[in-house]
């Protein structure tokens, strides 16, 4: 009874957690898919969840950093949204590939007419940017997110190391270390989008492979197995006939 109780109190607790902990962790924030290297190309996501119960979102503003400026940004097409993305002059040229590029993205802007956002669902807004820097280890974006009555949510606080989760946290891109790999996806991305796919589909074949391998080798074994029982009974008839 004691262990019973014990049990039930723990999973109370844990839901209790888990309840307060929810408000807190929704709020704009942005995942590779994948990894992130430094140095190279990624497709992220922005995952904008709806926190109102009385009210959809129907923009959501990114502002890009300053500091590590990226020159390639490339939305994916959301249907029901249109999407804008501003261009802003660099103070200071970026050379990309060999060539000096005098202005970035500094911000990309999803609005919508239709309903938007509803409350209890979330929407991901993927884009495919690049050349990551390879002097910093984090990307910090600046949101903005409305509400169809005309609510403004300002994502933009920075998160300091160390401290606390600001109340209304900037979504925060975490990079990788520079790969072989990372440099090999911004010269797909540069050329043809078909190599990329193939090398991303890769893994997925060494996968297969792999577990067709160990499926064999279990095979194998067992059959192995079976034919040292047999051996091992006939030799043991065999002994008996011996005797008689």
């Amino acid at each position: 009874m004691n262990v019973s109780r014990i049990a039930i109190a723990g999973g109370v607790a844990a839901s209790t957690v888990l309840l307060l902990a929810g408000p807190a962790a929704a709020h704009v924030s942005v995942q590779p898919q994948g990894e992130a290297a430094k140095g190279g190309y990624a497709t992220i996501n922005f995952k904008v969840p709806n926190e109102r119960d009385d009210a959809s979102t129907t923009q959501l503003e990114v502002n890009f950093p300053t500091d590590h400026p990226l020159a390639s940004v490339s939305p994916q097409a959301i249907p029901g949204w249109k999407i804008e993305v501003t261009r802003s002059k660099l103070a200071k040229p970026l050379e990309v590939h060999g060539k000096k590029i005098n202005e970035a993205v500094s911000k990309v802007t999803w609005t919508t007419d239709g309903s938007g956002i509803e409350p209890g669902y979330f929407q991901q807004f993927p884009l495919s940017v690049g050349q990551l820097p390879e002097d910093a280890d984090q990307l910090v974006f600046k949101a903005l997110q409305t509400y169809s009555n005309k609510e403004v949510v300002r994502w933009i606080e920075e998160p300091v190391e160390g401290g606390e989760e600001p109340a209304s946290p900037a979504p925060v891109l975490k990079l990788t270390a520079a790969t072989a790999d990372a440099h090999g996806a911004a010269a797909d991305d540069k050329g043809s989008g078909t190599d990329h796919a193939e090398k991303t589909e890769a893994p997925s074949e060494t996968v297969a492979s792999s577990s067709s391998s160990d499926s064999t080798a279990r095979v194998l074994g067992i059959v192995g197995i079976v034919i040292g029982v047999a051996g091992v009974a006939f030799g043991v008839l065999a002994g008996r006939r011996r005797s008689a």
